[in-house]
């Protein structure tokens, strides 16, 4: 079986399971309309073949045997400007699932770390941008990553400028249950931060920078394997911007939030699949 193959069986269970598949037809019959996880699955095989929508399908068009895992036939291939309406459609909450579902295919520990990145916004006219105040040329990414698995847990974007600390403790909050400590570099140092993580049971990696004696031996304390894992972080976001892309092709902010919680997707569904 080949590579695309095993990761089209995967994304497609995937799928199922974060929609709470009810036995539907994937193909539209009599009027009706694609099921959810057939179109899913089709958002996750485009962004595994690093296409644009009219690409992407395409080539499926071509591949019989992989839209025989969905359970399409290319004959029932929706138009690029269907699929990309359906991912408006979409609510943010099933990809939400949807990232939390191929995280268990790691089997996630208790330890992770987080850091931030930044992704391209993809370059638009300038006629859109005057018209839209369009200005934001950076979408800036934070990720929560299991540092033995290297499963990516949670994500977050904004194109606003808020602090370091600030989104690791919103990120933190939402799985503090399933964490027992977390690394981060010294742009997360705040006290505040590492008293709410000790109060949720979180053992916080946090370095403190160095500015007086007692700064050297906190950060002495601090367990330097676990510490050291942090960098699994830039680790993993290497991969995705080498293999998926830099930059996200949508234009609303919840859109490219959606754009990049599948780009994770896909890349732990890509991962799981050569183990």
């Amino acid at each position: 079986m080949s590579k695309i193959s095993r990761f089209t069986s995967k994304v497609v269970q995937l799928a199922k399971n974060a929609v709470g598949e009810r036995g539907e037809v994937a193909a539209p019959g009599g009027g009706g309309c694609f099921a959810e996880y057939a179109v899913v699955s089709l958002h996750c095989l485009r962004v595994y073949l690093e296409k644009s929508y009219r690409e992407a399908l395409d080539l499926l068009s071509e591949m019989p045997h992989i839209l025989g895992e969905i359970g399409l036939e290319a004959t029932d291939l929706p138009d690029h400007s269907t699929l990309i309406k359906w991912f408006d459609r979409i609510k943010t909450a099933l990809w939400r699932v949807l990232l939390r579902l191929s995280a268990q295919l790691h089997e996630p520990s208790e330890h992770a770390a987080i850091d931030a990145t930044f992704f391209d916004r993809e370059n638009a006219s300038k006629h859109y941008c005057r018209r839209t105040n369009y200005r934001v040329q950076t979408l800036k990414t934070t990720a929560l990553v299991d540092t033995e698995s290297q499963a990516i847990l949670d994500v977050h974007c904004t194109t606003e400028k808020r602090h370091d600390t600030q989104l690791g403790w919103q990120v933190a909050r939402r799985n503090a249950d399933n964490l027992a400590s977390l690394a981060a570099d010294k742009g997360y140092d705040w006290m505040e931060l590492r008293d709410k993580l000790h109060e949720e049971g979180v053992r916080p990696l946090i370095k403190h920078r160095e500015f007086r004696p007692i700064d050297h031996a906190h950060n002495a304390r601090v367990d330097g394997s676990r510490y050291r894992q942090r960098a699994m972080c830039e680790t993993i976001f290497s991969t995705i911007k080498r293999t998926l892309g830099d930059a996200v092709r949508a234009r609303t902010w919840y859109g490219e939030f959606r754009e990049l919680v599948l780009m994770c997707a896909v890349y732990k569904t890509k991962k799981a699949v050569k183990l």
